[in-house]
């Protein structure tokens, strides 16, 4: 499996300064991101899950190079990328792209989809006629009529404008796509039809995603294995169904559990936490998740845990997570 590996990810970190003052001195960081581990396998799609404000979306970008690690390193295909400059950057680029949450604010009102499309084709000196053979297979792919190809983004829908830009992504041929929370500005009959778009050309073109949303179900659907953060650190990651079979992290079963099930007949017990998200700016001391953990024990509040193999394959940043693997056995 280790041979396999597409991205690895180790010890990134994001910390964003915050400035006052006259001279706007940097007073304090708010860590965004805060120490995460992370393979992802060729081929696979792994989905990200936490709340709004937890990261996930920071650490694809980090993973892209379109935000500078604070500290950290990020390996494609076993090179370091962390440290490239621009002309290195620009070759290996074709390699990783980024579709959007918002399908409209992601494209150029300005330029037509024929424009949208071929300008990364452009950039790599591409000839006219390349560019346009590319342009119509691309649109041809994700279901958008070639007649539509001097129309301007205003008028599409969003599920269409989602369409076109997964066909800018998949421009130069890349072997990884960040996925962030592409389908949560559409509606519900919306998101399955751009899902199954998604797995189609993945299993067409052998793409590896990194699925980054906060609807659990909608990642079950999609995604091989899922990771959870919570404020900054990756705090469980295992295979989609086991994650929901055997939860471990508490955190984890407090956020499955507010998942509605279409059964009036299933009485499901909701946990709700208590209290409110720490800062980002000053984490709480020892498991971040300590302040809300209707679990917690002294070891908790002192000693940060260690993200680390639980299972085969099912990683925990858990002090006690024997205790919740024993609970169900």
């Amino acid at each position: 499996m280790e041979n396999n590996v597409l991205v690895e990810v180790k010890n990134l970190k994001k910390y964003f300064p915050i400035k006052s003052g006259l001279l706007s001195r940097t007073k304090n960081y708010l860590k965004a991101v805060d120490g995460v581990d992370l393979k992802i396998y060729k081929g696979e799609t792994i989905g990200i899950v936490g709340e709004s404000g937890c990261g996930k979306s920071t650490t694809g970008r980090l993973i892209l190079k379109l935000l500078e690690a604070t500290e950290g390193e990020v390996y494609f295909e076993g090179k370091e990328i962390t440290n490239l400059d621009r002309n290195e950057l620009k070759n290996m680029r074709k390699d990783f792209q980024m579709v959007f949450q918002d399908p409209y604010a992601c494209l150029n009102p300005r330029l037509s989809i024929k424009s949208i499309i071929e300008e990364p084709l452009k950039t790599h000196k591409y000839s006219p006629a390349e560019r346009k053979k590319k342009v119509e297979e691309l649109l041809d792919k994700v279901g958008i009529p070639k007649s539509y190809l001097d129309r301007y983004p205003h008028e599409f829908s969003g599920g269409q404008r989602q369409r076109i830009g997964i066909a800018r992504a998949l421009a130069l041929n890349p072997k990884f796509i960040v996925a962030d929370e592409p389908v949560a500005a559409l509606d519900v009959s919306i998101q399955a039809q751009i899902l199954n778009l998604m797995s189609d050309l993945q299993e067409e073109f052998n793409l590896t995603y990194l699925f980054i949303a906060h609807d659990l179900s909608v990642v079950q659907y999609i995604s091989d294995r899922i990771g959870v953060m919570y404020l900054g650190s990756m705090v469980e990651l295992s295979e989609s169904q086991e994650l929901f079979d055997y939860t471990i992290h508490p955190y984890t079963r407090a956020l499955l559990s507010a998942i509605p099930i279409p059964d009036p007949e299933i009485n499901k017990r909701q946990i709700d936490l208590e209290g409110e998200i720490p800062s980002p700016i000053n984490p709480p001391k020892g498991c971040r998740f300590h302040t809300r953990c209707p679990y917690v024990e002294d070891i908790c509040k002192k000693e940060r845990p260690k993200f680390r193999e639980v299972k085969k394959e099912h990683y925990v940043a858990c002090h006690l997570a024997e205790k919740f693997i024993e609970e169900q056995k």
